[in-house]
């Protein structure tokens, strides 16, 4: 019975040797254009063919010629080595920052405008980055992204602080909170709103019960506890809820762009509360969340949104 070819033999140094043997017809011209002496590529040849078991070129007078086994190696030999070469055009293209993908994760409201202004502009520097796009809390966000699951993520400290986990951010900009009013409201007239004005409003937010908020803090400091009841996680509900005349909430100026038609947005006098937006990274970024982050820092001075 034949002896099994040793395919563990097969490595690519030994590959590109046979492959120009093979295009040059002559073992001869092949070791010349290699730099490598006609004897040594000889002897590199003649332990491939005993590692394949059996010949892989035909001697010639003049040169050499592919055997059938040889001509079968070659065939899977130039797959292999284009396979490489692809490989590593695409390595250097992902350490240049131009290729591969990008797994970029962030909070809902940075996806109304901060994450898809920058994200446009991203594609249009680097159309070979192939971008993916994930939605989430900012505690699940950072989970994802030391699982290595995510390449950069756009995460805040509201309405409970950044997650307690050890995390590389970048600061990015401060978001206000804004109160959001029905359009009918006895203060929707008015340039701001006091916020002791609205001590008997039912405040509409699904924060995390027994955990200080941005909201509490203010609302303390103004001398009274905002009366809850109504806890409503997505903005798109809590806007129903408001326009209704149900309550009213904060709404972080980052989705000032999606409130509807029958609210209004009001800063809030004396007090400005906000929260504080990062990105955050893995402790060996790639170039292209790197100069993703460059450009989510850059919105304060290109795109802000101020309600009117």
């Amino acid at each position: 019975m034949a002896a099994m070819p040793d395919t563990n033999a097969f490595d690519t140094g030994t590959l590109r040797l046979f492959d120009e043997v093979a295009r040059s017809g002559s073992i001869t011209a092949a070791a010349e254009l290699l730099g490598y002496t006609q004897s040594a590529l000889s002897r590199r040849i003649a332990a491939l063919e005993r590692a394949a078991g059996g010949p892989l070129f035909e001697r010639l007078p003049r040169g050499v010629r592919l055997t059938p086994a040889g001509a079968a190696l070659h065939r899977h030999a130039v797959a292999v080595l284009d396979r490489l070469g692809r490989a590593g055009d695409e390595l250097a293209a992902i350490h240049r920052g131009e290729g591969g993908q990008l797994r970029v994760g962030a909070f809902a409201t940075a996806n109304v405008a901060l994450v898809p202004h920058a994200l446009r502009r991203f594609a249009a520097r680097r159309p070979g980055v192939e971008l993916r796009l994930t939605e989430g809390l900012s505690a699940p966000l950072v989970e994802r992204l030391h699982a290595g699951a995510l390449d950069v993520a756009v995460i805040s400290d509201y309405p409970a602080g950044l997650p307690a986990e050890e995390t590389r951010t970048v600061p990015l900009l401060a978001d206000r909170l804004l109160v959001a009013l029905p359009a009918g409201h006895r203060l929707a007239a008015e340039p701001d709103v006091d916020l002791r004005d609205l001590a008997e409003e039912t405040w509409i937010e699904a924060a995390p019960r027994g955990q200080p908020t941005l909201l509490l803090r203010a609302c303390a400091a103004a001398g009274f506890t905002p009366r809850g009841g109504l806890r409503v996680a997505e903005w798109s509900g809590k806007f129903g809820f408001v326009a209704a005349g149900l309550g009213v909430t904060l709404v972080p100026e980052l989705a000032a762009g999606a409130v509807p038609a029958g609210l209004v947005l009001k800063p809030l006098r004396g007090t400005e509360p906000a929260r504080k937006v990062y990105a955050a990274l893995p402790d060996t970024p790639l170039p292209a969340a790197l100069e993703l982050v460059e450009m989510l820092g850059q919105w304060e001075m290109c795109t802000a949104i101020t309600p009117t």
